[in-house]
């Protein structure tokens, strides 16, 4: 993964509130061009592991999704959803991360969807990963119960490369 271009850092800079500790590239923006979803290294740049590979950045998103996770989302759709469905949804994000990783020695993030194994951890990350095209049950459910406005969906890495 290559450094972010300089306006999507400070762009992300902004909404995080914060400088990102590792690089990343935007995989979702708003028509005009704003971030939504980021895909994080699995390394940040001091070599610790970063489990959470898509990043919800968006901040009226990001709101929408914390109202559901406080009125008890997070148990209501793992309760939902199918459990092998969700399982599936883990394993594929595990991978797609795993397969970002270098050959550099260190600790490896681990885990699948916002870092967790079983279950439902973090309705964002669900989101995030749906986002970017996973087939994600959960991440499916929350879309459907929030406005998610008009999005873009970059292209994969190597079809901006080799245009």
């Amino acid at each position: 993964m290559s450094d972010p271009a300089a306006a999507d850092h400070a762009a992300v800079t902004r909404l995080l509130g914060r400088a990102p500790a590792g690089r990343f590239e935007v995989v979702v923006r708003r028509p005009d061009g704003q971030p939504v979803v980021i895909r994080n290294d699995p390394r940040l740049d001091d070599g610790t592991p970063m489990p959470t590979l898509l990043w919800l950045v968006d901040p009226e998103l990001s709101r929408q999704v914390a109202r559901l996770e406080s009125e008890g989302g997070v148990r209501r759709f793992g309760a939902e959803v199918d459990p092998e469905e969700l399982a599936a949804a883990h394993a594929d994000y595990a991978a797609r991360r795993d397969a970002l990783l270098d050959a550099a020695p260190g600790p490896a993030p681990s885990g699948g969807v916002g870092g967790t194994r079983t279950g439902v951890k973090c309705l964002h990350a669900h989101l995030a990963n749906f986002l970017d095209g996973a087939d994600d049950p959960v991440g499916r459910r929350v879309a459907g119960e929030i406005d998610l406005g008009p999005l873009v969906p970059e292209p994969p890495a190597s079809d901006r490369l080799s245009a």
